[in-house]
């Protein structure tokens, strides 16, 4: 048995089968207050005399670094995907064939790496620079196969610096839908329970952590990937009586949510969809004296609704307001409406804004222009593949975009059969276009197509042949309800530490000279054409890092 290692960069995925085609990396610079992460490779190699199974992989790992508390190791776990890619996906994928796919970051707790001779394995290896002084800091990681007489061992020599300079503070506004009552189902625990909402707080926290900044608020049960008459668990804040004189509403599980949310590092709130998915033609499900009460059944123009959203939406403007809460908040219409919901999208539109007036940006995923030019939405936010036609026609305000299974051709996007690069390099593109939020509806959504069932996640990862891998959700479900990071989870946070160093540079030398340095030798970076290659991104990010440090 002979052990094989090769340390490579964090955009490189290890499959079982295949040997990384990325070259070693021996070394990188990190700003202070980043992560950065990187890859060991590992393969155990058979030889004749092994005998059976003599050859296979049950290695541990050992760390040696003056920097070890501020580094932590992780096994790259692989799942199934039986829809990685759609048939008529660009040419910018890596694999699209039904099989295994590196995803999940598990805790080694004691297992090491293990597998099969010949399969390739990955430790992902994440340095925190928070605690640390500037300066250069050794790691050395070694790899040990095997028992006895037969032990074998390589060890991964890198070098971090952790540079004299701090990236600009997160000011993208990031939410990942996030859906609670995914978590109650998956765990089997009442809603709103104590232990729902410990689990509900890790969630909250591994969003955070890695930029998740907004969090979409269930008022009401989200009208979101339903069938037309079908619904989703019941997950419900609010509490709502009906009394002789009107409506009486309770805003505690409201606030327990919202303060939790901001223990965890999260300080903005997307109220949940006031009208149903694709056309605003309904009211979503409400519990109303622990019955449901609003629903399919409600149509979105009825008198009875609009009373209760005049009512509803008063008392909420009011709890926001005394809660200090009106310049984080958000509201939600109904998501994705085509053209041809534009009188419906129009008239929902026009009942909330006639109770909250302009208080409050709404904000939806729609790549239509005609619905911003009607001034229905204060804040449109069009798709990665429509974005250029809101940009070239200068909506006023706040720019954001979004993407999800339907941007699979040219832009950016995080499916399991695409290159890590593909994810990252969203962090330059929303540079580029001064971009203010970012949209993406699978946090962790743990059902088939239009809530009809629940998955397991570790064996459907692509909502039961619905959506390409990588799209429904990009975290795993824990033990004890710990939440379960993905390489996608770090690499899209590389991107937003790309655009925070980018926009250090800018508070350091300006835009446009920012810009040259990001554009140097190559076309216009847009949504559809930026440089593909992962060496292009290190070495510009490298860049980046040493000219913030001069």
């Amino acid at each position: 048995m002979t052990l094989e290692i090769k340390t490579i960069s964090s955009l490189h995925k290890v499959y079982h089968d295949q040997a990384p085609n990325g070259g070693e990396q021996t070394g990188a610079t990190m700003l202070q207050n980043e992560i950065y992460s990187y890859q060991i490779a590992v393969c155990s190699h058979a030889e004749s005399d092994d005998g059976l199974n003599g050859g296979r992989l049950n290695a541990q790992v050992f760390l040696s670094s003056p920097a070890a508390d501020s580094v932590t190791l992780r096994r790259v776990g692989h799942v199934p995907s039986q829809l990685p890619a759609y048939k008529d996906c660009d040419e910018n994928v890596e694999r699209t064939r039904a099989g295994l796919f590196p995803d999940p970051l598990f805790e080694l707790d004691g297992s090491g790496l293990y597998g099969a001779e010949e399969q390739w394995h990955a430790l992902w290896i994440t340095i925190d620079s928070n605690r640390l002084a500037p300066g250069v800091y050794p790691i050395e990681i070694t790899i040990e196969n095997g028992i006895g007489d037969g032990k074998k061992s390589q060890t991964s020599h890198f070098e971090i610096t952790v540079l004299p300079a701090q990236p600009e503070k997160q000011q993208l506004i990031y939410t990942n839908w996030f859906h609670a009552d995914c978590l109650y189902t998956h765990y089997g625990v009442a809603p709103f329970s104590e232990e729902h909402w410990r689990i509900i707080g890790n969630f909250m926290k591994c969003a955070a952590s890695r930029g998740m900044n907004m969090i979409l608020t269930p008022l009401f049960t989200p009208p979101l990937d339903t069938a037309v008459g079908g619904e989703r668990p019941d997950i419900q804040l609010i509490g709502v009586e009906k009394t002789e004189d009107g409506y009486r509403f309770d805003f505690s599980l409201l606030a327990r949510w919202i303060t939790l949310a901001q223990a965890s590092g999260i300080s903005y709130f997307e109220m949940s969809h006031l009208f149903t998915q694709w056309g605003a033609g309904h009211a979503p499900k409400i519990i109303v004296g622990g019955e449901k009460y609003f629903g399919w059944q409600t149509d979105a123009a009825s008198e009875e609704y609009r009373d209760f959203l005049r009512q509803f939406l008063t008392g909420l403007d009011r709890f926001l307001t005394e809660n200090g809460l009106c310049k984080n908040v958000y509201f939600h219409i109904s998501d994705e409406p085509a053209l041809e919901h534009l009188e419906a999208y129009s008239k929902a539109s026009g009942i909330v804004r006639e109770i909250l007036g302009d208080k409050y940006p709404i904000i939806d995923a729609l790549s239509n222009y005609d619905f911003y030019q009607t001034g229905l939405v204060t804040t449109p936010v069009p798709s990665t593949d429509h974005f250029q036609t809101f940009y070239d026609n200068g909506v006023k305000g706040d720019l954001w975009t979004y993407y999800c299974c339907g941007q699979y051709k040219k832009v950016a996007n995080r499916f399991f059969s695409m290159p890590s690069a593909r994810n990252r390099i969203l962090g330059v593109q929303l540079y580029k276009y001064n971009i203010k939020g970012f949209l993406q509806w699978g946090y962790n959504f743990w059902y088939s197509q239009f809530s009809l069932s629940e998955i397991d996640p570790y064996l459907t990862t692509d909502s039961g042949g619905a959506f390409p891998s990588g799209d429904p959700f990009t975290v795993y479900p824990g033990k004890g309800g710990s939440a379960i990071a993905s390489l996608r989870t770090e690499i899209f946070y590389e991107a937003i530490q790309d655009m925070n160093a980018l926009n250090a540079l800018e508070k350091k030398i300006g835009r446009e000279k920012t810009l040259a340095v990001l554009e140097a030798g190559i076309p216009p970076v847009t949504m559809e054409e930026y440089p593909t290659d992962p060496a292009w991104i290190i070495k510009k990010r490298e860049e980046i890092n040493r000219l913030l440090a001069e």
